[in-house]
C-alpha cells in the first residue's frame, strides 16, 4: 500500500507539532484526519477506539506537556502519557495498525557526558519524564507495530516555547536571567513534522532521537535569539540550581540523531538557520 493510499490520524492534532505535521502532511497530499480535545479525549479507550479503526497510521502528539505541573498532576500526567499509550498500543496491535509516538530528551536524567543514543539508560528526574517513560514502555509491552520518536526543546508558531516566553519576558524587562548549564538542540517542530513525514514513507520500527544538528546552553540560544532580533536585553548566565522549580531539569539534552539521519538518508540542519527562519516571523 502507498502513501497515497493510507488514512492516516494526528492525535493531538492542534498542538505546536501537530500543527506543523497537519502542514507537511497537506503539503505531499496525504490523506490525514486530525482529532483534539474537546472531540477526543485520549484517555477514554471508546474514543479512542472509534477514532483510530478506519486509519493505518496513527501519529500520537497528545500529551500532557506541563513539565512543573506534572509533579501536582502526576495521575492525570500518567493517564494521558502513559496510561492511555499502553490503550492505544493494545487497539493498534488488535486493529494492525502502525503507531508513531513521540516521547522526550526527559526520560534520561541528563548526567551523561556525550550525546544520547536510543539504547542509553532510562533514568527520568521528574514526573513529566517519568510517565513519557511509562508510556514508551507501555506501548512497547502492547505487541503493536511502533516508532517511537523523541525529540528536546522544540518550538513553532502554535504554541508557547522556551523562545516565546522569553522574547515575550525580554519585551517587559530589560534583565533576564538563563541558565547556561543546560545543553541541548534548538529543534522547530516543523523540522521535525518533515522527518515525521518522511518515515511514514517506510513506516521503521523502534525507537530514535531527532534534533536538529549541533548543541548550545540555554543562555548562549537566548543570545542568539535577541542578537537576531536586535532586541537590548541585559542577559546575565546563571546555573539550573540558582532557579527554584517543582519539578528538576536535564542538565545534558544532547541527542546523537545518527540512527535517524541514516535511515531516512538526510542531512539534518543545524540549529541556527531554522531558529533564524523562525524569528522571522515572529
Amino acid at each position: 500500500m502507498s502513501i497515497d493510499d493510507t488514512n492516516i490520524i494526528i492525535l493531538g492534532g492542534k498542538g505546536m507539532l501537530g500543527t506543523d505535521i497537519q502542514k507537511v502532511c497537506r503539503q505531499k497530499n496525504f490523506n490525514i484526519k486530525v482529532l483534539d480535545l474537546p472531540e477526543l479525549d485520549i484517555t477514554n479507550h471508546v474514543q479512542l477506539r472509534e477514532a483510530i479503526k478506519d486509519s493505518q497510521i496513527v501519529i500520537n502528539c497528545a500529551a500532557y506537556t506541563n513539565v512543573d505541573g506534572a509533579e501536582n498532576e502526576s495521575e492525570l500526567a500518567y493517564k494521558i502519557n502513559a496510561e492511555a499509550v499502553g490503550q492505544l498500543g493494545n487497539i493498534a496491535k488488535e486493529m494492525n495498525k502502525w503507531i508513531l509516538h513521540i516521547s522526550t530528551d526527559f526520560v534520561f536524567d541528563g548526567s551523561l557526558d556525550r550525546p544520547y543514543i536510543e539504547t542509553d539508560e532510562t533514568n527520568p528526574v521528574n514526573t513529566y519524564g517519568k510517565t513519557k517513560l511509562a508510556g514508551e514502555q507501555l506501548l512497547i509491552q502492547s505487541g503493536c507495530k511502533y516508532c517511537i520518536i523523541r525529540i528536546e526543546w522544540t518550538y513553532g508558531e502554535a504554541g508557547n516555547n522556551f523562545i516565546s516566553k522569553i522574547v515575550q519576558y525580554a519585551g517587559n524587562n530589560k534583565m533576564l536571567k538563563v541558565v547556561d548549564d543546560q545543553v541541548g538542540s534548538p529543534t522547530a517542530t516543523v523540522e521535525v513534522a518533515a522527518a515525521i513525514c518522511k518515515a511514514l514513507e517506510n513506516r521503521p520500527e523502534g525507537i530514535f532521537h531527532f534534533a536538529s544538528s549541533g548543541y548550545v546552553s540555554r543562555y548562549k540560544m537566548a543570545e542568539f535569539v535577541f542578537d537576531k532580533l536586535s532586541m537590548d536585553v541585559n542577559l546575565m548566565p546563571c546555573k539550573t540550581k540558582e532557579f527554584q522549580t517543582p519539578a528538576e531539569r536535564p542538565l545534558n539534552s544532547r541527542f546523537n540523531c545518527s540512527k535517524i539521519a541514516d535511515m531516512l538518508g538526510i542531512e539534518i540542519e543545524r540549529w541556527e538557520s531554522p531558529l533564524e527562519k523562525y524569528l522571522k516571523q515572529l
